[in-house]
């Protein structure tokens, strides 16, 4: 079955830097786009970034621009979200998941691209 799995969250100071990992199995990686969403505190879900099957092609949103990359290592099956600069309001669970063309995003409908997601991993930004 479909399987991602996210790790590298953790607690850290605003300034600094995390790298997200999300471990993909379960089907050919190598053939979606896949995208990160968070959820802040309290709020809905949110889309980071996307990028296309074979890495070439990514999009952004608007507050992580220039501080977040998004890429993908297709042999090993891994997606990544190099986050810099952090700030208070990147505070939020982040999900992986499978799908989302890269490009912008307008209202919520980008909900319904995204067929499977991972559980998840805490990235608290506080002094």
């Amino acid at each position: 079955e479909v399987q991602l799995v996210e790790s590298g969250g953790g607690l850290v100071q605003p300034g600094g830097s995390l790298r997200l990992s999300c471990a993909a199995s379960g089907f050919t990686f190598s053939s979606y786009a896949m995208s990160w969403v968070r959820q802040a505190p309290g709020k809905g879900l949110e889309w980071v970034s996307a990028i296309n099957s074979g890495g070439g092609s990514t999009s952004y949103a608007d507050s992580v621009k220039g501080r977040f990359t998004i890429s993908r290592d297709n042999a090993k099956n891994t997606l990544y979200l190099q986050m810099n600069s952090l700030k208070p309001e990147d505070t939020a669970v982040y999900y992986c998941a499978q799908g989302g063309a890269p490009g912008p995003r307008y209202g919520s409908s980008w909900l319904e691209e995204l067929d499977y997601w991972g559980q998840g991993t805490q990235v608290t930004v506080s002094s």
